[in-house]
């Protein structure tokens, strides 16, 4: 049952996991991917070996998760009277000097006796006009500025390069927005008491999740990830370094050559560099700071394009089925990981199928539509259910249709991986970027035609057939998943009437040529 005494920033991270659901939902999982295999009659080998395929890869993602989440309670050792000397850096690259002032003046006020605050500053190096005020401002108010003159490697360059420039034997990380609470210091150096824990990870909470569809959507995705499967990665000494809100020792960093600077996802790379070479991770269930998710639909856009080609690229150049140096149950968690992002290429290719049927015919398996129902219903729904318990009935429709509707996304990261095109690491906007950006969701409205069009098209082939009943039935419920995404590329009321306003400046001017 939801505790409603959490307020919103502690409800998912208290988590209520049922280990009788979680091998209830596996054994109804594995029956119907049986079923699929060796009850039905095949009619179309090629299609049902895609609709396999596909299967195969759900039962892989779905067990994994089940593993992950299957204990959320484990705690590390910490000492609270471990007080060493640390550096905080808060990266920066031309971020409104504002929004940098807020999250300087909270670091500056960590409750902690022994830390220096460092301003990590990529202006001059990213060609900001407002790198000179960045550093202006942290003097002011009593912390380091520290500008590197020589680009290269983007914001893991730029950690590299304090690096050689401080001392501390800890070092803390915020993004520019990301304000430290008063307490970060105190619940997370107490970890590093054991002389083998290489970083301590926490939350990203999104202050400004209320703002818009964008912010919820994004922050509902989150929500499920810094949740359960970051606790249940803790167990299993295989927490993801998410590239802000951690501390880092400072000799665990340097053995692995610093932050990897040949990937995007320098974050991920480098956590998993530290695992295989033997470090511990921690991972603390608490939010103890707090950052802005991206408002606008293109920011969004292009921050889920760089985290997909980031982890695509694990399997590349660095897959973590031959890191030797990892645990198999660190191998595990990587891979799924980073496997998370090959989900948009099969949720499109299983999209196709009814689309497929409406204009050929063509189905993978012949069957009624209420034995199909039986063997699909009971998994699906205990799924669902076990995603809202391990949530704290936070996730909610909007998280799962922002995760599947990513599909194209995952689908141009893919394809851009294989051609090995490189994409520079862009700072997520954090201001809203004003604008139509409905040309971003164009696949999604293709298929809605062309779903619209097969269904009348095979009606008038064939009329109500329990094949088309059940094809229709698919399609719609994608269609379903895809509107709230949808509805986010749409532009805002300021848009609107920045239009508005334009059409009347334009109109005037018009009518006082003429007049």
């Amino acid at each position: 049952m939801k505790n409603t005494s959490l307020n919103h920033a502690q409800a998912f991270l208290h988590p209520h996991v049922s280990k009788g659901l979680i091998i209830v939902n596996g054994i109804l999982l594995l029956v119907y991917f049986i079923v699929i295999l060796v009850w039905f009659e095949i009619s179309n080998i090629y299609l049902f070996a895609i609709l396999l395929f596909g299967q195969a890869f759900y039962l892989w993602q779905c067990f994994s998760h089940l593993y992950t989440v299957w204990e959320t309670n484990y705690q590390a050792q910490t000492d609270a009277s471990f007080l060493p000397m640390v550096d905080v850096f808060i990266t920066v690259a031309g971020e409104p000097v504002e929004l940098v002032a807020q999250t300087v003046s909270a670091a500056l006020d960590m409750d902690y006796p022994k830390f220096k605050v460092h301003i990590l500053n990529d202006g001059y190096v990213a060609g900001k006009d407002n790198w000179p005020e960045i550093n202006n401002m942290a003097r002011m108010l009593g912390a380091n500025p520290i500008t590197r003159r020589i680009p290269g490697g983007a914001k893991a360059g730029n950690i590299n390069h304090a690096l050689t420039v401080t001392r501390s034997p800890f070092v803390v990380i915020f993004d520019a927005d990301h304000v430290p609470k008063k307490d970060f210091l105190r619940k997370t150096i107490g970890y590093f008491v054991d002389e083998n824990v290489g970083f301590v990870q926490t939350p990203q909470y999104y202050k400004n999740y209320k703002k818009n569809t964008v912010t919820r959507g994004a922050w509902d995705q989150q929500q499920i990830f810094f949740g359960t499967i970051c606790m249940g990665k803790n167990r299993l000494n295989s927490v993801t370094m998410a590239g802000t809100n951690m501390v880092i020792r400072r000799d665990a960093l340097l053995e692995v050559g610093g932050m990897c600077a040949d990937n995007i996802a320098e974050d991920f790379i480098t956590g998993m560099f530290l695992h295989e070479k033997g470090w511990k991770s921690v991972y603390v269930p608490e939010v103890l700071a707090e950052g802005l998710a991206p408002e606008d639909f293109l920011s969004y856009y292009k921050q889920q394009l760089r985290w997909t080609k980031g982890s695509l690229e694990v399997f590349i150049n660095y897959n973590p089925l031959f890191r030797r140096g990892l645990a198999w149950s660190q191998r595990f968690q990587y891979l799924a990981s980073a496997g998370y992002y090959l989900s948009g290429l099969i949720i499109f290719i299983n999209s196709l199928l009814p689309l497929i049927f409406f204009y050929t015919g063509a189905v993978p398996f012949k069957t009624s539509t209420m034995i199909l129902a039986i063997a699909f219903m009971p998994y699906i729904i205990l799924t669902l259910f076990n995603l809202q318990t391990a949530s704290n009935y936070t996730y909610s429709f909007r998280a799962l249709s922002f995760s599947m509707s990513s599909w194209w996304i995952h689908i141009v990261a893919f394809f851009e991986v294989l051609r090995g095109k490189k994409t520079g690491f862009a700072i997520t906007s954090k201001v809203q970027v004003e604008g139509n950006f409905f040309s971003l969701v164009r696949p999604h409205l293709y298929y809605i035609i062309l779903t619209v069009i097969g269904i009348l098209y095979s009606y008038s082939k064939s009329g109500i057939t329990p094949s088309l009943t059940t094809n229709a039935t698919w399609s719609l419920l994608y269609v379903t998943i895809y509107a709230p995404f949808m509805y986010a590329a749409l532009p805002g009321r300021e848009y609107f009437k920045v239009k508005r306003v334009s059409f009347k400046h334009k109109l005037a001017q018009i009518l006082s040529f003429h007049l």
